[in-house]
């Protein structure tokens, strides 16, 4: 993958992109809180390898385990900006996310994303180029406002891990039930699974104790795949 630059207003910011051919399936994918693509290195490299344009954007890291509005707009628009630099118009892109990423590609795809009771993040435009999502491990407390998500139309995988202690799978199922009327959510849950494990390099403070990870990040990986070639 190569990095490239783009601009966000005055500021710039890196995207890696894996570029294919011009029929190939684009994926957009949107970090976690520490901003870096490349720490999930088996995911990337089996979309890659399966042909797909994969537009990366980087973001510094988040420094509250509890996002700020700007934070959580200027990562929406950054991945907006991102597909617009590198898709011509009418290709559409399969959105794939973990944690917080994941939560901004809901959002993206026209959910109302709230902060708490009477905090709505009004500032977030939906993107209707994102045609079906992978969720990895995804905060969903953002989306509990009645009608949040019923603007969200596109089939999703949702995968979490059942030793996840900072989104755990009830989330994700609360995700899945609140859905139910408007689509199929395909829900993986991945016995003794952390938050972490969906990535090849955990943050600094994390422990990982996953039995056979290498396994799962290649079986994940190639779930995430499938879906996303549909």
């Amino acid at each position: 993958m190569q990095t490239q630059i783009l601009q966000d207003g005055r500021e710039s910011f890196e995207v890696s992109v894996h570029e294919a051919t011009i029929k190939s399936q684009v994926v957009l994918f949107a970090v976690g809180a520490g901003g870096q693509p490349e720490r999930y290195a088996t995911l990337m490299n089996t979309l890659a390898e399966s042909g797909c344009m994969i537009i990366a954007p980087h973001f510094d890291r988040l420094a509250s385990p509890i996002p700020k509005e700007e934070e959580l707009i200027l990562r929406a628009r950054r991945l907006s900006l991102a597909l617009d630099a590198f898709v011509k118009p009418g290709v559409t892109a399969a959105g794939v996310g973990h944690s917080i990423g994941a939560a901004i590609l809901i959002a993206l795809a026209g959910a109302q994303m709230w902060l708490g009771p009477g905090q709505r993040i009004k500032n977030i435009t939906s993107d209707s180029r994102l045609t079906r999502l992978s969720l990895l491990a995804t905060p969903t407390a953002f989306f509990q406002a009645p009608g949040a998500l019923d603007a969200v139309k596109v089939p999703i995988l949702a995968w979490v891990g059942s030793a996840d202690n900072i989104t755990p799978p009830a989330q994700t199922e609360r995700l899945a039930h609140a859905m139910r009327d408007l689509q199929t959510v395909d829900v993986r849950v991945t016995d003794g699974a952390g938050h972490f494990t969906f990535m090849d390099i955990v943050p600094p403070q994390a422990t990982e104790s996953f039995p056979n990870k290498q396994a799962f990040l290649r079986e994940y990986s190639s779930e995430v795949r499938n879906f996303v070639l549909g």
